[in-house]
């Protein structure tokens, strides 16, 4: 199994893929809350982690850019 160091890993449920023909969107919700996150990939990886709705995956997320917009109200 591959390490990473990331400082946020999020135990989630796979709930839909939506697979083109080199693309795959994969959505989850977090477990425990009603919060939904989706991961897009090539359908290359996703055939090798062999996923299916329902199974059971940490969301790992690491971004080099986090944009902030100026809040309404």
């Amino acid at each position: 199994m591959k390490t990473h160091n990331a400082r946020n890993d999020l135990p989630a449920r796979v709930t839909r893929i939506k697979r083109g023909a080199v693309m795959a969107q994969v959505d989850v919700t977090l477990e425990g809350t009603d919060y939904r996150m989706s991961s897009v990939m090539t359908v290359d990886s996703l055939d090798e982690m062999g996923l299916k709705e329902g199974d059971r995956v940490n969301a790992v997320a690491k971004a080099v850019n986090v944009l902030l917009t100026a809040a309404k109200g």
